[in-house]
């Protein structure tokens, strides 16, 4: 009976908070990182991506369950950390596969859930077949979202270089790297 009217309670809540319209442009703001700055950002190298097509979108959402992968327009109404960063893929490649590199701003030192996609097909959703994804910490992928401890970068006063490892479906319920890195 309790974890029901906490459910409830949770319903109501959500359903008051005012959101704002969700865009692709959320988040890109505060994200980008800037010529010769040095304060706390996160300098991803994003390793094992399946080819050079697409876009790349890294995320940075607050290290909990309950924010980690939330809507965009939620958490910016809520006054919660949301950055994002959209890039072409590129043309760094290295023999296990192609690399890029993605800086994102955060607004000081700490712990935040990391996510990056790699939209192959370009249409701004992730596709289970086409596309790619990433997170922080580089955990194992089952067929739901990972945990937001497991998801999580310590960010430092000044840029933390951390490497994302990309996971495409390699068979019906399963998902890993193009190759072993």
């Amino acid at each position: 009976m309790k974890l029901l009217a906490l459910w409830v309670i949770s319903v109501i809540a959500a359903a008051a908070t005012p959101t704002i319209p969700s865009t692709p442009d959320l988040g890109k703001a505060e994200a980008r990182c800037r010529p010769g700055e040095n304060g706390p950002s996160l300098l991803l190298d994003i390793v094992g991506l399946k080819d050079r097509e697409g876009r790349l979108k890294a995320e940075v959402y607050p290290a909990n369950d309950q924010d980690f992968l939330q809507d965009d327009n939620i958490l910016i109404s809520q006054g919660k950390i949301f950055r994002r960063v959209e890039v072409p893929v590129g043309q760094g490649s290295t023999q296990n596969g192609y690399t890029a590199q993605i800086c994102v701003r955060v607004p000081g030192p700490g712990r935040y859930a990391v996510s990056v996609l790699h939209d192959r097909d370009g249409n701004r959703k992730f596709g289970l077949s086409v596309d790619g994804v990433g997170f922080g910490g580089n955990p194992k992928l089952g067929m739901g979202k990972p945990k937001a401890a497991s998801a999580t970068l310590v960010v430092g006063t000044g840029p933390t270089r951390e490497r994302i490892i990309m996971n495409y479906r390699r068979g019906l319920l399963s998902f890993g790297p193009v190759k072993a890195l």
